[in-house]
C-alpha cells in the first residue's frame, strides 16, 4: 500500500523536492527568527543536556567537526551568527545562549515536514527525505545543545565578574 498521492516524472520530482525543501527551510527558519526572544527563555531543565549526552558528544568528537558546519545565523537580516563569540560580556553570552535555543528549535521543526514528501514521492524516496531531514538537522541540534552547555558556566562566571565590577547589564 502506497501513500503517494501525486505521480510526477523523475525530472519534475527532483525539482519539486528541491523547491519543497527550500521553501520549508526558509519559511520555518524565518518564523523561528521572528518569534520574540521571550519565547525562547525557558526553564533550564527543558534545555539542559541530559546525562547521556555528555558522553555522546565526546564520543562523536563534536569539538572537531562543529566548526566546519555552516552558521545560518546570518541568512536573514536580524539573525544572530554563532560561529564565534564577539565579546565576553554577560549580556552577549545570555543572548548567545538564547540564540542556541532558537537554532535548536528551528532544526527540530525542520524534521517533521519530511513526512510530506511521501505525498508525491515513491515510498523509498520518502524515506530518503526523512533520512535527509535527520542527517541535515541532528548535527546542528547537537551543536546548539553542546554550545549551550559550554556557555552556561561562562555566563555565571562573567555575571559574577561584572557584578563585582558593577558593570553587569541585564539587557541584550
Amino acid at each position: 500500500m502506497s501513500v503517494q498521492v501525486i505521480e510526477l516524472s523523475i525530472t519534475l520530482l527532483i525539482i519539486v523536492n528541491i523547491l519543497a525543501w527550500l521553501i520549508i527551510h526558509v519559511v520555518l527558519s524565518y518564523i523561528c527568527l521572528r518569534l520574540p526572544d521571550s519565547f525562547y527563555e525557558t526553564e533550564k531543565s527543558k534545555t539542559d543536556l541530559k546525562k547521556w549526552e555528555h558522553g555522546l558528544y565526546k564520543t562523536v568528537g563534536i569539538r572537531k567537526w562543529k566548526t566546519i558546519l555552516p552558521d545560518g545565523g546570518g541568512v536573514f537580516r536580524g539573525g544572530f551568527r554563532k560561529k564565534e563569540l564577539k565579546t565576553l560580556s554577560a549580556s552577549y553570552i545570555r543572548k548567545f545562549i538564547l540564540e542556541t535555543r532558537r537554532a535548536e528549535l528551528t532544526h527540530w521543526i525542520l524534521i517533521p515536514p519530511a513526512m510530506l514528501f511521501f505525498l508525491w514521492n515513491p515510498p523509498l524516496v520518502g524515506w530518503v527525505m526523512v533520512g535527509y531531514a535527520l542527517l541535515v538537522n541532528i548535527p546542528f541540534i547537537m551543536i546548539q545543545r553542546y554550545n549551550r552547555y559550554r556557555f552556561k558556566p561562562l555566563l555565571r562566571k562573567q555575571m559574577k565578574r561584572e557584578q563585582y565590577r558593577g558593570t553587569y547589564d541585564e539587557s541584550f
